[in-house]
């Protein structure tokens, strides 16, 4: 099977309190982590990708085409967030604000949360560059999270034969950091999330695939298929990677990790 190039993946996570307009009040706690996805994303583009493929949670798997769109109206905002650049100019066209845009008919906002938040980031960075999203169901099997990854970068899948990919792989680490966290405490969630920090900073595929499915959904891990869908995408190029881990925290009791990999002889 022919592959595409895979030239740069960025790990970011995706609370709705990432975008300022949700954020409110509250909008100044997450500056650090606002700015190293910024800084991750321009890495990504940096790479030079023809394409740019979301990858995130959602509540079945399939895919998304450049016209879909995302909303945060379920959190308080009436933005609607376009996957493309061509899915704004059609929503302009239809009679309302880009980017996010605001008072357009929600019917068709059908990306999830995760890919919604990704999907405002590539938008807050300005870039053109065409785009495709995939979701993937929490409940999916390491194997099967890998095969979806060795899956992308398959000739002609999304755009060009030739295209280079670049992969932003939306997910957040455990919920359960304090009393005050969504999953309330769970002593088994920080040694996770270390473990996660760990292969990401490593570009430690193998580590990522080893995560625990039910040990995961246990601790509300909402990012583990999708981190087990890039480890399956890099290790199918059959080259070493390098990591960098820009940020890891847990401002609100759910841990946020934003990380940054490349083949390794790349320019960093």
């Amino acid at each position: 099977m022919a592959l595409v190039p895979l030239v740069a993946a960025a790990v970011c996570p995706h609370p709705p309190l990432l975008v300022p307009e949700v954020a409110g009040a509250a909008v100044a706690e997450l500056d650090d982590l606002r700015l190293a996805c910024d800084a991750v994303v321009a890495r990504l583009l940096a790479a030079e990708p023809d394409r740019v493929v979301l990858v995130g949670g959602g509540p079945a798997t399939t895919t998304f085409g450049a016209a879909e769109h995302g909303s945060l109206r379920g959190y308080g905002v009436d933005l609607r967030v376009p996957l493309s650049p061509a899915g704004a100019d059609a929503v302009e066209a239809a009679g309302a604000d880009a980017v996010g845009v605001t008072g357009a008919d929600a019917v068709g906002d059908a990306l999830p949360l995760s890919l919604t938040l990704g999907a405002w980031l590539l938008g807050r960075s300005g870039t053109e560059l065409p785009r495709s999203a995939v979701a993937v169901a929490a409940d999916e099997s390491a194997d099967r999270c890998a095969a979806l990854g060795a899956g992308l970068l398959s000739a002609g899948l999304f755009g060009g034969a030739s295209d280079r990919i670049a992969l932003l792989v939306l997910g957040d680490g455990s919920a359960c950091r304090g009393e005050r966290s969504p999953g309330y405490d769970d002593p088994r969630a920080e040694p996770y999330d270390q473990t996660v920090a760990r292969a990401l900073a490593d570009a430690d595929a193998g580590g990522l695939l080893g995560l625990d499915a039910e040990l995961s959904a246990g601790l509300k891990a909402a990012g583990r298929a999708s981190w087990q869908v890039l480890a399956g995408a890099v290790r199918a190029t059959g080259g070493p990677w390098h990591g960098e881990l820009a940020y890891a925290g847990a401002p609100f009791g759910v841990t946020y990790l934003v990380a940054s990999w490349t083949p390794a002889g790349a320019a960093r």
